[in-house]
C-alpha cells in the first residue's frame, strides 16, 4: 500500500466568521492510499483552536508511514487499532488516514460504505447550510444567495437576537444557532426563550467546553435542545455529554475518524442523546465520507464545499439540503 499526501489551500466563497475567529482560505491535507490499482481518500484541515496545521499532521504521518504503508487486510477497526497509539495526539491525521483507509477498504470489497456497514439511505436527514456571523445586511445576503430549508447560523456577538429576528423575516426554513462557546449561561437560558419564538430548533454549543456545571444548569432549564460540539470531542465524552446535553455533535477529524465516529454514534443512541455529524470547513473529500454516516443521525451538518469557491474533489451532490451519492465505490470521491 502506498500513502500520498497532499496540501491545499481552499478558498471560500465569503470571509467565514463565528465568535472566534475569521477565515478566507482553509488549509487542508488529503491522504490518498494506493492499493491494487485502487484508491482511498481522506481529509483534515487545520485548526488553530486545537493547534493542528498542516506540516504537523504531515510529519506525523511520516513518522509511521512504514506502518501504514506494511498494513495488508487488516479491516477497518484493525488499521485504527493499530495506528491509534503513535496518533493518539493528533487525531487530526489519524482522522485523515482512518477515512481514506475505510474508503479504500470498501473499494477493495466493491460495494459503497454505507453497504458495507449494511446502513439503508432513505430516510437521511437533510444538511443545514451555514451562514456564518457578519453585518446583518451581508448575513440576509448571503440567506438569499442560497435558498434553503434548514439553515445554521452563527451567533456570538451583542446583537444576536436582532440578527435572527431579521433573518426570520426573510425564510420560513428551520434555524439551527451555533455560538461556538460565546454566551453565558443566563444568556442561554434567556435567549432559548426568544429563539424558540423565531422558529429556532436547538443550540449549539452556547457554553465554554469544560463549563460541565453551566451545561447542566442550561440543560435543565433550556426551553430548547442544547447539542454539543466542543464539550464531545473522544469517545469518553459522550457519556459525559448525558444530562448535560441533548444530543451531541461528533466532529471526525476531533475524534480520529469514521471508526471511533460510529461508536460514539452507538453510544450516544443508548443513552438517548440525538446524533449529529457537523464537518469543517472542507472539501468533499470529507464530506463524502460522512454521507455514509447519515442513515444513523437525528441532524447533520455538511455544507463544506457549498462554502468554496473551488472544490478539489468530486463527491456527493448536496442540493437543497438532500444528499446524492456517486456512482464510485467506497466514499466515491474522485480528486480533480
Amino acid at each position: 500500500m502506498e500513502l500520498i499526501i497532499r496540501a491545499y489551500d481552499l478558498k471560500l466563497k465569503h470571509t467565514f466568521t463565528i465568535s472566534r475567529e475569521s477565515i478566507d482560505i482553509q488549509p487542508s491535507m488529503i491522504v490518498e492510499l494506493k492499493s491494487e490499482g485502487l484508491s482511498g481518500y481522506g481529509e483534515a484541515t487545520s485548526n488553530p483552536y486545537y493547534n493542528i496545521t498542516i506540516p504537523k499532521m504531515t510529519a506525523d504521518l511520516e513518522a509511521i508511514r512504514f506502518k501504514i504503508e506494511s498494513t495488508k487486510e487488516e479491516s477497518p477497526e484493525e488499521f485504527w487499532n493499530k495506528i491509534h497509539p503513535f496518533l493518539k495526539d493528533d487525531l487530526f491525521a489519524l482522522c485523515a488516514i482512518d477515512m481514506a483507509y475505510n474508503d479504500l477498504y470498501a473499494r477493495k470489497k466493491g460495494k459503497k460504505l454505507y453497504d458495507l456497514w449494511q446502513y439503508t439511505t432513505e430516510n437521511n436527514p437533510l444538511t443545514n447550510y451555514t451562514i456564518g456571523i457578519d453585518s446583518i445586511e451581508k448575513m440576509v445576503s448571503k440567506m438569499k444567495e442560497l435558498p434553503w430549508p434548514i439553515y445554521k447560523i452563527k451567533l456570538g456577538t451583542q446583537e444576536d437576537i436582532a440578527i435572527v429576528k431579521e433573518l426570520r423575516k426573510h425564510s420560513d426554513a428551520i434555524f439551527r444557532i451555533d455560538a461556538n462557546c460565546g454566551w453565558g449561561v443566563e444568556e442561554t437560558i434567556n435567549n432559548a426563550k426568544e429563539l424558540k419564538k423565531l422558529g429556532v430548533e436547538f443550540l449549539e454549543q452556547p457554553l465554554r467546553a469544560d463549563n460541565w456545571e453551566g451545561h447542566a444548569q442550561v440543560y435543565k432549564e433550556s426551553v430548547l435542545p442544547i447539542i454539543a460540539d466542543e464539550s464531545c470531542i473522544i469517545e469518553s465524552d459522550v457519556a459525559k455529554c448525558h444530562q448535560h446535553f441533548h444530543g451531541v455533535n461528533i466532529k471526525l477529524v476531533k475524534c480520529g475518524g469514521l471508526t471511533p465516529a460510529r461508536r460514539m454514534i452507538q453510544e450516544a443512541k443508548k443513552l438517548g442523546l440525538k446524533t449529529m455529524i457537523g464537518c469543517m470547513t472542507e472539501s468533499s473529500v470529507g464530506i463524502s465520507a460522512i454521507a455514509h454516516l447519515l442513515p444513523q443521525l437525528d441532524y447533520v451538518d455538511m455544507d463544506g464545499p457549498l462554502l468554496l469557491s473551488e472544490d478539489i474533489a468530486y463527491g456527493v451532490s448536496i442540493l437543497e439540503g438532500k444528499v446524492g451519492y456517486t456512482a464510485e465505490n467506497g466514499t466515491g470521491v474522485v480528486l480533480k
